[in-house]
């Protein structure tokens, strides 16, 4: 009994060992350096994590299905980039459309979801019809995204927004930014997807085997375009949120961040192999990583070397969910 307690304390340690990790390092931050511990730090973090949070759910139903999304960070770029052009100011010199008044914001939010959305379906058509591995069909996505996005802005950076625009990342509700709040009820509605619902089910199902899955009646194809359109919207929808943060966007808004929220997930506990994974896991790994970035600013670290450590967490990460899952076979 002894040894089988030892055993699981030690798996235990093992397979969370990033996160344990990360606890005691922004411990340890908020011990050594001032102003970690405050309500605004924390606020900063909450708004930094909130854009991230909503890209990582996206992405988390691919990884669950045991595929990926390299297109993200192209697709975030694409729709901060739509937003931008449909919410400049009319008396703004550089103006794209010069005699368009600027939309509704939620209008907007919804078309760039929408125009993103048709993306990801493309993207989840080839995957689930034409049988083409996940990261190639995104990868070619991302290349075809970013082309469209070139041309479409010239690789003109994007600014002159309407107050309304801005507002979505300066205002506040309850004490709480708009952007939290956003990011908090696509957490909800993620979490309603992933259990209450037969999509939700048909998801962890094709992770876990999609032949058996198919066998018994989940119609895999139509699943996977939706995983596919719900992240690629997602993304859109992260775009945009950027974009107000920001203050402007250009082709270059969320490149990489694909790759850091795949990495979120699976230190989260969202599987690469497929079958596993929680909303939870997603809000878990992107937490660590924020704190991670933040703690590593407070102590000093050099903005360069913290890309290294980054790698150093994706590169743990990944080989102990590898082990985990050779632990289970």
């Amino acid at each position: 009994m002894v040894k089988t307690n030892q055993q699981k304390l030690k798996n235990f340690l093992i397979n969370n060992g990033v996160i344990i990790v990360m606890f005691i390092l922004v411990i340890y931050t908020g011990f050594t350096a001032d102003n970690f511990f405050t309500s605004g730090n924390l606020m900063n973090i909450l708004m930094n994590m909130s854009a991230r949070l909503v890209i990582a759910l996206g992405i988390a139903g691919c990884v669950i299905t045991a595929g990926c999304d390299l297109s993200a960070g192209r697709m975030i770029g694409f729709g901060g980039c739509i937003s931008g052009i449909l919410l400049q100011r009319i008396d703004y010199s550089g103006k794209f459309f010069p005699d368009m008044e600027p939309l509704n914001v939620f209008v907007v939010a919804l078309i760039v979801m929408f125009i993103c959305g048709a993306f990801g379906s493309v993207t989840g058509f080839f995957i689930a019809f034409l049988n083409v591995p996940p990261f190639i069909a995104t990868l070619a996505m991302m290349e075809i995204v970013y082309g469209l996005c070139m041309i479409f802005t010239k690789a003109t950076p994007i600014g002159g927004y309407v107050k309304e625009y801005t507002n979505v990342a300066n205002g506040k509700f309850l004490g709480i930014n708009y952007l939290i709040w956003i990011a908090l009820i696509v957490a909800l509605i993620s979490w309603f997807i992933f259990n209450m619902t037969r999509h939700g089910k048909y998801m962890y199902a094709i992770g876990g085997n999609p032949q058996a899955a198919e066998v018994a009646g989940v119609p895999v194809k139509l699943t996977l375009v939706l995983i596919y359109m719900k992240a690629a919207a997602m993304y859109g929808l992260a775009g945009f949120m950027l974009g107000a943060k920001a203050g402007g966007a250009s082709v270059a808004l969320g490149y990489g961040y694909e790759m850091e929220a795949i990495a979120a997930c699976t230190i989260g506990g969202v599987s690469v192999t497929g079958g596993r994974g929680k909303v939870s896991s997603a809000v878990i790994g992107v937490a660590v990583f924020e704190l991670l970035k933040v703690a590593l600013q407070y102590l000093g670290v050099d903005a360069n070397a913290q890309y290294i450590a980054i790698g150093i967490v994706i590169f743990v990460a990944i080989s102990l969910d590898i082990r985990k899952y050779i632990a289970k076979k």
